[in-house]
């Protein structure tokens, strides 16, 4: 991710259906997103960040993370968005969450990678599923969304798990 990213991320993070199923925060202008853009801690074994692109165009459609990541544990978690809405269902977030699983158990050693989504997320829970994530819990009541209350799904994968 590069500081030039921020106007795509500030958008995204605009747009209520992009963010229907996420945690959205407080409203930023697009001069506060730029300078968290350009004030980011750069990847480590801790936390790490990449745009998810386009094979043809090369253009930033998303962004996947693993963060709080632990040697000790062998432990992250895994958050991904696509924020391009033209994007949506054709493929991208699967191939980006194989991709960041691949790279966590190959370069970053990890033996378990582990993520939150809503359990109305079906779309989503979709993806996690083809990766081969399994339910392990649930947060019952924990999101609030158009003044609803809905359960936050635990899923996890262990290194050996992932379906390629």
């Amino acid at each position: 991710m590069e500081p030039d990213d921020a106007e795509a991320l500030w958008r995204w993070n605009n747009d209520p259906d992009v963010m229907r199923w996420l945690d959205d925060g407080y409203p930023e202008s697009l001069a506060q997103a730029t300078a968290r853009c350009e004030q980011r801690e750069r990847n480590s074994y801790e936390h790490v960040i990449f745009g998810i692109e386009t094979l043809a165009e090369k253009r930033l459609i998303g962004l996947v993370k693993l963060g709080d990541a632990t040697p000790e544990t062998g432990d992250a978690e895994l958050d991904i968005y696509i924020g391009e809405k033209d994007c949506w269902g054709r493929g991208y977030g699967t191939e980006a969450t194989r991709l960041i699983c691949r790279y966590g158990f190959d370069k970053m050693r990890l033996h378990r990678i582990t993520l939150w989504v809503a359990d109305e997320n079906a779309p989503a829970i979709r993806v996690y599923e083809k990766a081969g994530f399994v339910e392990e819990g649930r947060a019952r009541e924990s999101f609030r969304r158009d003044g609803r209350w809905h359960d936050m799904v635990m899923m996890g994968l262990l290194e050996g798990e992932l379906h390629r």
